[in-house]
């Protein structure tokens, strides 16, 4: 029986993560394996060209476009002793999946907002994993609504995306690139009403929790030598900067911070919008009783100011009202237009956001003045 050290106790370690620990300190490691059957007849060339170009191009890589497959290879240290290493046929192959059945991205849109809802498409994205990313992000645009609405002091019509492009590219590359190969399950990509999951087979590094993703952290790749090809083309970043990033293109974007949990067999990257809102939501957001009815108040009348906030909570002084009103500005779900006694607040994303069904009724009282509790 293997254990670790866990203070001043030693932990037992299970199978699983007797087989991590080994992974971690690179005993093991799937993507530098070899590809057992496979050959360079199994390579597109075609694509091994175009990434030597972009990677040229992106971080000044400097093995020629032109080059011999069997020398590009060697120099990308994907063949070894002239056989293929796994992460070739996932970055180059013609048919990845004939040695891989897992590495299918599964996307499926719901209606509704559980998985018990009819589902309205799926699709099975194969194909190597440079271009999937391309293809997942395809089905995902599809599929979100882009918000529209006219601004106050604007004579045109506003639109972005629901979600930040910038963060579904990054989710979807992490997933691509970190994922637990070994594991039958396949990448994931869940649609709702108000969320999109992004589901990854594995794990994270030993003594990491989800905590670790939302702060800096160093840079642990499952699969070192696919991060570094994708890294080659600017896919992802060496640094362990992914998450942070991804909390930060959120929070600008409007939207709630993104959840991260780990099962123990997958990872699950989760973005929320204002689609919905409930109670129940809004205090996992962590908005006090007053905060949460300020938010069912805009809702219903799109607007607050701090007057009003006053008004609706006589007892309350003005300082008071600006602390509420600036936090929920600081947790990006209000923005502040205008400044002194000009300021008001709206919801942050969507501008236009019509009445909310699933807003509970106390907090639909606000919408009257007085009626507050």
């Amino acid at each position: 029986i293997a254990y670790e050290r866990v203070g001043t106790h030693d932990k037992p370690l299970s199978p699983e993560e007797v087989i991590q620990h080994a992974k971690n300190l690179g005993n093991i490691r799937f993507d530098s394996a070899i590809c057992e059957g496979a050959t360079l007849k199994d390579i597109d060339e075609g694509k091994v060209m175009l990434f030597l170009k972009k990677a040229k191009k992106q971080r000044g890589l400097d093995i020629e476009e032109n080059s011999l497959i069997e020398e590009a290879m060697m120099r990308l240290k994907l063949l070894r002793d002239e056989k293929l290493t796994n992460t070739a046929i996932l970055l180059f192959g013609k048919n990845p999946q004939h040695f891989f059945l897992q590495s299918e991205v599964k996307c499926i849109m719901f209606k509704g907002t559980n998985v018990t809802g009819h589902m309205i498409d799926m699709k099975l994205i194969k194909g190597d994993i440079i271009n999937q990313l391309k293809k997942v992000e395809d089905f995902i645009f599809e599929h979100i609504p882009m918000a529209a609405w006219i601004e106050d002091w604007k004579l045109q019509r506003q639109e972005k995306w629901m979600y930040p492009p910038k963060a579904i590219r990054e989710s979807l590359a992490n997933a691509l690139a970190h994922r637990d190969y070994e594991s039958t399950s396949k990448v994931q990509v869940r649609i709702f009403d108000d969320r999109i999951e992004f589901w990854n087979p594995g794990s994270l590094p030993i003594g990491w929790t989800v905590e670790t993703l939302k702060q800096k952290h160093e840079s642990q790749p499952r699969n070192p030598l696919i991060a570094k090809h994708f890294f080659l083309i600017k896919y992802i970043e060496e640094v362990g900067t992914g998450t942070n990033k991804i909390i930060e293109w959120c929070a600008n974007w409007g939207l709630p911070e993104p959840e991260f949990e780990c099962t123990g067999t997958s990872m699950i990257n989760t973005f929320y919008n204002f689609k919905y809102v409930d109670d129940k939501y809004l205090i996992k957001l962590g908005l006090n009783q007053r905060q949460r009815k300020v938010v069912g108040y805009v809702i219903e009348n799109k607007r607050i100011t701090n007057k009003e906030l006053r008004d609706l909570f006589p007892t309350i002084s003005g300082e008071t009202a600006r602390l509420n009103l600036s936090g929920l500005v600081k947790k990006g779900i209000l923005v502040k237009h205008g400044e002194k006694k000009g300021a008001y607040y709206s919801l942050a994303y969507p501008k236009n956001i019509p009445n909310i069904p699933n807003i509970s009724q106390e907090s639909k009282t606000l919408s009257k003045k007085g009626g507050a509790k």
